[in-house]
Parts: structure tokens; sequence; C-alpha cells
């Protein structure tokens, strides 16, 4: 619960437009009430709530929104990290390890161990994880490298954040769907 509040909280952030602060966040040479009526057809066409930016030589500058944005996705993998290792040694066995719980058997069985059943959802999500934390890694370092009133790294930022997003959004699903649901205690 705190990670989608951290997330619906930095997302907010997101809602405000440097659009018509042109080149440093001035304005000036743009027609009058520009950046409201972008907002407001953009709003038609995604049914959004964007708003111009109360400070368009901020926002212009840096792109510290995005990567709070960024940070908030890669707190989720931590949390997940730790979730789904918990759940890995909690299955473990079938002879040694916990096996205090039994994860569903996708794809049973092991060249050399007899009745190990493979946690490949878990290690799937986790590579998902470590991607994330990668990808925000990368974002962080995007955002720090504004220089004077611009910073041209949005594309980088724009890249690595909607890897993020899908890679989450897809490596949940599979989790929720295939492992998740399943689960059981080894009574």
């Amino acid at each position: 619960n705190s990670n989608l509040e951290r997330i619906q909280h930095a997302k907010k952030e997101l809602s405000f437009l440097a659009q018509g602060g042109t080149a440093v966040g001035s304005g000036i040479n743009a027609p009058k009430n520009f950046d409201r009526v972008f907002c407001k057809y953009l709003n038609r066409i995604t049914k959004n709530n964007y708003k111009p930016s109360p400070n368009k030589y901020e926002a212009i500058a840096s792109h510290d929104p995005l990567v709070n944005f960024s940070n908030s996705l890669k707190s989720l993998s931590i949390t997940i990290m730790k979730i789904v290792n918990d759940i890995r040694f909690l299955a473990s066995g079938p002879r040694s390890g916990i096996g205090e719980l039994e994860i569903p058997a996708n794809e049973p069985g092991s060249s050399i161990m007899p009745g190990k059943i493979n946690p490949t959802q878990i290690e799937a999500l986790s590579m998902v994880c470590a991607q994330v934390i990668g990808n925000g890694t990368t974002v962080d370092i995007a955002g720090s490298n504004g220089h004077f009133q611009l910073n041209a790294f949005k594309p980088v930022i724009a890249y690595n954040l909607i890897q993020s997003v899908n890679l989450l959004s897809d490596g949940i699903k599979s989790f929720n769907k295939n492992c998740l649901k399943g689960l059981k205690p080894n009574e």
C-alpha cells in the first residue's frame, strides 16, 4: 500500500507541463494562453488532467518529477524483490531448504533433483526488478545532467520509464497468475 501511495503521489507531479515555456521557460514569443489551450486539447485526447507548469523555468531545466516517479518504481521493485526472495526461500526443497510453501509446478522437475519445482516466476520477476532498479539509476544520472536552463536527457528518461512500467506491469501480472494464486502452505 505504501508503494502504491508513493507511485500515485509521484504521478500527480507528472501532470504539470512546461508546454509553451519555449527554450528556457520564459514563454517569450509563445502565443498567449498557449499552455492552457495545449493542455485542454491534450486532456481531451488522453482523458487526463494536465495543467501548465507553475514554474516553466524549473520544468525545462530539470526533470525532477520524472526522477521521482522513477524512484517510486524503483522502491516498488525493491519491495517486490524482498517478497519474492522470501517466497523462494520458503519454497526451497524438497529434501533440504525451508519447504514451508509449495509453488505451482509450472516447470516441474530437474535433471539432478527429482521432485524439485523450479521457481521460474520468482526468477523472472526478480530479473524484472533488477532491470527496473538499473533503469532507475539511468534516470537518476539523466536527471542530474541538466545544464543551466535545459536538460536534454528526456529521451533516455522516457525510454527507461516506459520500459520499467511495462516490465513491472507484465511481470507482476504473470507472477500473480502463474505463482501467487497457486501458492499453498506445505502442511
